[in-house]
């Protein structure tokens, strides 16, 4: 299908954007009996079919007045134990979990026509899990942390940024170890729903959620 083509002001409306989905479907039959087992099992041909950045996802939050706002992150652990990532504690995402520890994240796959939604509560990883993550990162990603202290507040230019980085550099030389951060660290969502999605012709799609209950998970197909 040839993509659409701009109005007079060069302008396209997203409303023009169509594309078929076609493919083999999401049979019950196909699924794995745990959502950790059928989310390794997507994630590693997400990374095997060449998507740019696959463990990029949706971080949705709510303040504690449910104010919603949500930004990409990335995974950086998954397991049975639950989905992880790293970041700062007091940015707005941070100030969020802290207010109301619940999440839901987003992993959209469109080349494969699918999509994981994980929703579920969140915990604070051990400070030594945080640790060794942070030591692992490259020199540059560890001073970032730094320069970004106050991530989400307002700052006045980006030489500000810039200065500020330069001047860690002078502290923490790359010879040297950079210390962990004390605003910075790991985060667990703990799921208790998970929804793959597979996309379907004439949009009948395949959504089949796994849903936690107290000894098992249940699987249930959602309308589309």
């Amino acid at each position: 299908m040839e993509p659409p083509k701009p109005d007079q002001a060069g302008l396209i409306d997203p409303a023009d954007l169509r594309a078929a989905y076609e493919g083999d479907g999401l049979p019950e039959s196909a699924l794995a009996a745990d959502p950790f087992t059928q989310f390794a099992r997507w994630f590693t041909e997400a990374v095997e079919a060449g998507l740019p950045e696959p463990n990029a996802m949706v971080l949705s939050t709510a303040s504690a007045d449910g104010e919603p706002s949500a930004r990409t992150v990335l995974l950086k652990g998954h397991g049975s134990d639950g989905f992880r990532f790293f970041t700062n504690h007091t940015s707005r995402k941070g100030q969020d979990l802290l207010a109301n520890p619940r999440a839901s994240l987003v992993f959209p796959w469109h080349p494969m026509r699918r999509q994981v939604v994980v929703a579920g509560s969140v915990e604070r990883l051990p400070e030594d899990e945080s640790a060794a993550y942070f030591h692992s990162r490259p020199y540059g990603s560890q001073l970032g942390a730094w320069a970004s202290e106050h991530q989400s507040s307002v700052i006045g230019s980006r030489e500000e940024l810039e200065g500020r980085f330069a001047r860690l550099s002078q502290k923490w030389p790359e010879s040297g170890p950079v210390p962990l951060p004390g605003f910075w660290g790991g985060y667990r969502l703990v799921p208790a729903t998970v929804e793959f999605w597979q996309g379907g012709h004439d949009r009948l799609h395949d959504r089949l959620r796994y849903r936690r209950t107290d000894s098992e998970w249940l699987i249930e197909r959602l309308s589309p």
